[in-house]
């Protein structure tokens, strides 16, 4: 199974402004850095790189899981150190206390909308929280694309993700900790109506065994969508506009279901 996104890729027009806001401001760890690419990371299992491009960027969504409890904290930090601007919703909040969980947005030098997010349900103490920010991992990872109903149907069948409110212009395909949100790029990201366009970006996922990787591969496959493997045990193929990749890592297969994420399978 799935368990997690164990890496972003983005692109920028900036690597020295990506370590400032980054590196500097967030306080992300770098791990890795040249003049066209670096290599931060936020969690224990997770690294966002970006490599330098001389093109116009889409920029992406993509939202930090952090504990419930440290929420508040995480928020007051970010507004007392001045590090971030805080997007407001049309009636002027800033923290949106929804059903399950608060969360809040903001935006990085390229124009990416990052979203800090915490769930009432999850349970603490499966996962180290991170840095400044207390990130467990990256929840969600945005996807615009032109039908939703094909995009998520193709991520059910190859990779036997879970699905959760299913919409025609939105839905989210679930496998572990990894939460994809398929939007129709005529539904624009809340909360400050940014057009959701497809952002150029690889997209990787951790796997629980290698014999996912078999399975991933006769699915791929029967869809008639070319791949590729390396030496490393990897797989790396394209759907739609978006590159992925598949490899095992030291994540803890159980973390999902220990973690009290309802639509997490294993197995």
């Amino acid at each position: 199974m799935i368990t997690h996104f164990s890496q972003l890729q983005l692109q920028t027009v900036s690597i020295r402004g990506v370590k400032q806001f980054y590196h500097e401001q967030l306080r992300f760890p770098v791990v890795y850095e040249s003049d066209h690419e670096i290599l931060l990371q936020p969690a224990e299992y997770f690294t966002l790189s970006f490599k330098e491009a001389a093109e116009p960027l889409a920029p992406a969504h993509f939202a930090f899981e952090v504990p419930y409890s440290d929420f508040n904290n995480v928020v007051d930090w970010l507004q007392r150190t001045g590090n971030v601007t805080l997007l407001k919703w049309p009636n002027g909040r800033i923290i949106d206390d929804f059903e399950t969980g608060l969360n809040v947005y903001f935006r990085d030098g390229d124009g990416n909308l990052l979203e800090i997010i915490a769930h009432n349900y999850i349970t603490e103490g499966i996962l180290t929280p991170c840095g400044e920010l207390k990130i467990l991992y990256l929840r969600e990872v945005g996807f615009p694309v032109d039908s939703v109903a094909d995009f998520r149907a193709l991520l059910v069948e190859l990779f036997n993700f879970s699905l959760a409110k299913v919409y025609d212009n939105f839905t989210f395909a679930i496998g572990g900790t990894a939460h994809a949100v398929i939007a129709s790029k005529q539904r624009k990201w809340i909360p400050i109506a940014m057009t959701a366009l497809p952002p150029t970006m690889n997209v990787s996922f951790g796997i629980s065994s290698l014999d996912f990787i078999e399975k991933v591969k006769t699915n791929l496959t029967a869809k008639g969508i070319p791949y590729e493997s390396d030496e490393h045990c990897q797989l790396h193929f394209q759907i739609k506009e978006y590159s992925f990749r598949l490899g095992l890592t030291d994540f803890p297969d159980k973390a999902p279901a220990l973690l009290n994420l309802p639509y997490s399978r294993l197995g």
